[in-house]
């Protein structure tokens, strides 16, 4: 199974405990020898997802938006991000160079198109900016991959 992620970044604390916990969760359905994670591994939801999926015993699969994109994450995830990229047994390249919207919604697409079901770290709500999870989910949706909601019962963002 061919699981890839997509989320709100920047959430509380608080809702974090509740999304890694659900993340888990939803990592644990799949016998660990089937499972492939595929994401983009920024901070947050992608990279707690790809974490659950190497605890798991699953096989994770990266996807680089741009050549510049790790540059664009915090720096405090950089530690992380590297160590996921040498984890991972595969990475699926756009040939951007910047990290800017378009990269990233090309990244997505390609992440639900190696996808059996794409599980949404979402609140429902339309997309901040182009490539964002909304985008990402409608995407998915109108291409057939299945999307499966993770979003903790009162939480906001």
């Amino acid at each position: 199974m061919r699981v890839g992620i997509t989320g709100h970044r920047g959430l509380s604390q608080e809702v974090e405990g509740q999304v890694r916990k659900a993340l888990g969760d939803a990592v644990a359905q799949y016998p660990a020898a089937d499972l492939v994670g595929v994401s983009c591994i920024a901070d947050g939801p992608d990279a707690w997802f790809a974490e659950a999926v190497l605890a798991h015993g699953g096989r994770l699969e990266v996807v680089v938006p741009a050549e510049r994109y790790r540059e664009g994450l915090p720096e405090a995830h950089w530690p992380i991000y590297d160590r996921l990229v040498r984890d991972a047994v595969e990475i699926h390249r756009t040939g951007r160079t910047d990290s800017d919207s378009q990269a990233h919604m090309e990244g997505s697409e390609i992440l639900v198109g190696l996808a059996d079901l794409v599980v949404a770290v979402w609140d429902g709500k339309p997309a901040r900016g182009y490539g964002g999870t909304a985008d990402v989910v409608a995407y998915a949706e109108r291409n057939g991959v299945p999307v499966r909601v993770l979003w903790p019962e009162g939480a906001t963002r």
